[in-house]
């Protein structure tokens, strides 16, 4: 039996999320077109007849602009260490970038072994474009490494994906038992399915600059009661978040709960507040609050 753990790697937008959805059948991290969805390494363990896969997903790689911008670079350089193999995922619909580049040059110059999957090949109509992007990715490393394309919308070559890293790992024994998919708890996952409808229904700087706060999770037999705040960095965007004689803000509240109460399968109770707290990705006690920065 095989057993071990899969890094997750890439620029904003590849992917990741939508990948490990599609792996685990089912969602458990957020999956929007928004830079800065994931912010946080989050596990999804797959478990079948040849053993089990830890993936670990990690924030897009870019250029850190705040204290925010490198505890999410940090949280992708600390989960390739530990990792059995990495998972380079790309935009093949795309040639490689600087972003790519950086990524190769800083943080996969490694021993550890690296696939390079291809992800968006469905949206390339031209077979030859497909080889020309795939050649920009194969020439930014030293060593001839294998290359998978898939789709990880559709679903398309996951099997192949999973035969490969299967091969890679090493023998042992289950970590997790076998009906675990996740290590994040209900607190963890309200608080990412209310940022995720916050993507969702905002635009321009809104959504790099929202952090959202669990205050209390009650949890009863027949209902889940959660109450939660939205923190923002400025009052127009206090504003906006509320919205118009609160409409945003129900909407928000809204598509959260019903996506909390399929995961619960029960009745969901979300109260949600806004409130401003200026400049907080810069501020490393905010970030702690927040969860983004570990103490030391």
């Amino acid at each position: 039996m095989k057993c071990g753990f899969v890094t997750i790697i890439g620029r904003p937008n590849v992917g990741k999320s939508t990948l490990l959805n599609q792996i685990l059948g089912q969602k458990i991290v957020i999956a929007t077109d928004k830079a800065q969805t994931t912010r946080k390494r989050i596990k999804g363990i797959l478990t079948n007849e040849q053993g089990q896969i830890v993936f670990i997903d990690t924030p897009g790689i870019h250029r850190p602009l705040n204290k925010l911008g490198e505890f999410l670079i940090d949280e992708a350089k600390i989960a390739i260490p530990d990792a059995d193999v990495i998972i380079f995922l790309v935009d093949g619909s795309e040639s490689a970038g600087k972003g790519d580049k950086w990524i190769v040059q800083n943080l996969l110059e490694t021993k550890i072994p690296v696939i390079i999957v291809m992800n968006k090949v469905d949206k390339v109509k031209k077979p030859e474009k497909i080889e020309q992007n795939l050649l920009s990715y194969k020439t930014l490393f030293d060593e001839n490494l294998p290359v998978i394309r898939i789709s990880a919308k559709t679903g398309r070559n996951i099997d192949t994906l999973l035969k490969n890293l299967y091969k890679k790992l090493p023998e042992g024994e289950i970590m997790y038992p076998e009906d675990v998919v996740t290590e994040e708890t209900m607190r963890d996952v309200a608080q990412e399915i209310i940022r995720e409808k916050i993507l969702l229904n905002t635009s321009d700087e809104i959504p790099h600059a929202v952090a959202v706060k669990i205050e209390n999770y009650f949890e009863q037999e027949d209902i889940d009661k959660i109450y939660a705040t939205i923190y923002c960095e400025t009052k127009s965007q206090k504003g906006i978040l509320i919205g118009k004689g609160g409409n945003l803000l129900k909407k928000i509240g809204t598509e959260a709960r019903q996506d909390l109460e399929k995961i619960t399968e029960k009745k969901v109770f979300l109260g949600l507040e806004v409130k401003v707290e200026k400049d907080w990705r810069k501020k490393d006690n905010i970030l702690k609050d927040f969860g983004y920065l570990e103490e030391k």
